[in-house]
């Protein structure tokens, strides 16, 4: 059967002019006034954002840096999570799941510690608390749970077990800015946590950007002196830090979006349930699972269906955009072979990898553009 035949409708996967558009205006007289002070490293829009950020997420600290990925590596650093020519002995491990962004793995190897993977939890895609624990031993320093797709990792089990063994809790929120579980949101669980700013991010910056949050005064003061490469005062390093410094350009771009996150997060949601009504009576399409104590900000909407090739080809015939989050799970990606995982080792993750797409899911979609992209997904599975 074929669902609601109709002419092609061009729909992407993201559409970021549509909502520059009412921005326009008071992006560019910021961007002027930051051209005619040049100062574009830190300053007062980027001191703006840090403390407009730390308000929103609920938390003491937001430190601005320069990429998502360099707040996990920061975070990593602060958090002592770090190999210097002079260590000796084994590398410090970091337990985190084998089904997310290379960023997550990569951070923690760039650090010199041994990226440790865990399963995933099938429904939500997010670390399985139970397969984290199994993964700790006497050289593990941390746990870096990732809030995939915009909704919270199991926070409460998490904590639970870092709690008993001693361990950070560095909580990669990269995709999940403003999501929370039982009314804390993301960066309010652990140590700290890692956000992105990258353009497709639900608060997007106009290039790469990054912020670190955490309520602790001592690793605030840390991080901030780490992004820049570990110095203070000026030219006396406490540490050997890097140069992740946020620009004065990013942080511009970002006050004026922040202000719509929520109302842009409801219209996601909403977004959400249009598809989740009409793919409803359909078994073999399973909607992303959100657990009663979280509110997801829906950063992507995920489907898994059995022929998910064959529905990917369909979907982009049809101009719909679509991607596939993640296609090979990180212990199975070719630069950590010598770890020594193979295929097999996490089912959850490699069965998620296999069957999981991206429909768009943008706060500006209409009820047309969605009913249009849902009655394709049920003619792609039928083909």
């Amino acid at each position: 059967m074929l669902f609601n035949r109709r002419k092609i409708m061009k729909v992407p996967l993201l559409d970021l002019k549509i909502q520059y558009a009412p921005l326009r205006e008071e992006t560019l007289k910021s961007l002027n006034d930051i051209l005619d002070s040049q100062y574009f490293i830190g300053g007062k829009y980027v001191a703006k954002l840090e403390e407009d950020i730390a308000a929103y997420s609920g938390v003491k600290h937001a430190i601005g840096v320069s990429s998502g990925t360099d707040a996990l590596i920061a975070s990593l650093m602060g958090c002592g999570v770090y190999r210097s020519p002079l260590d000796e002995g084994a590398a410090d491990e970091v337990v985190l799941p084998a089904y997310t962004f290379f960023a997550t793995a990569g951070s923690v190897w760039r650090c010199g510690a041994r990226p440790v993977f865990a399963d995933i939890d099938p429904d939500t895609y997010n670390i399985s608390p139970d397969s984290a624990a199994e993964k700790i031993t006497e050289r593990t320093k941390a746990i870096m749970p990732v809030h995939l797709y915009g909704q919270c990792a199991d926070m409460d089990a998490i904590l639970k077990i870092a709690k008993t063994r001693n361990l950070a809790v560095i909580e990669d929120g990269a995709q999940a800015i403003g999501a929370s579980q039982n009314g804390v949101k993301v960066g309010g669980f652990g140590k700290c946590a890692g956000l992105s700013f990258f353009p497709s991010k639900n608060l997007g910056g106009l290039g790469d950007g990054g912020m670190v949050i955490t309520n602790d005064d001592n690793l605030a003061v840390k991080i901030r002196e780490i992004r820049n490469h570990g110095m203070e005062p000026k030219y006396y390093h406490k540490h050997v830090g890097g140069n992740f410094r946020l620009d004065a350009i990013q942080a511009a771009g970002l006050l004026a979006k922040l202000p719509h996150l929520d109302s842009w997060g409801e219209m996601r949601a909403r977004n959400a349930a249009v598809y989740n009504a009409a793919f409803a009576d359909v078994d073999e399409i399973k909607t992303p699972v959100i657990k009663p104590c979280n509110k997801s900000i829906y950063n992507q909407y995920i489907i898994s269906v059995p022929n998910r090739d064959a529905l990917l080809a369909h979907l982009r015939e049809k101009e719909i955009g679509c991607e596939i989050y993640y296609p090979v799970p990180l212990h199975l990606q070719e630069c950590f072979a010598a770890l020594g995982y193979k295929k097999g080792d996490f089912p959850n993750a490699e069965y998620a990898a296999e069957h999981t797409l991206a429909l768009p899911i943008y706060p500006e979609l209409t009820v047309e553009q969605l009913e249009y992209v849902a009655a394709e997904v049920k003619n792609g599975l039928v083909k």
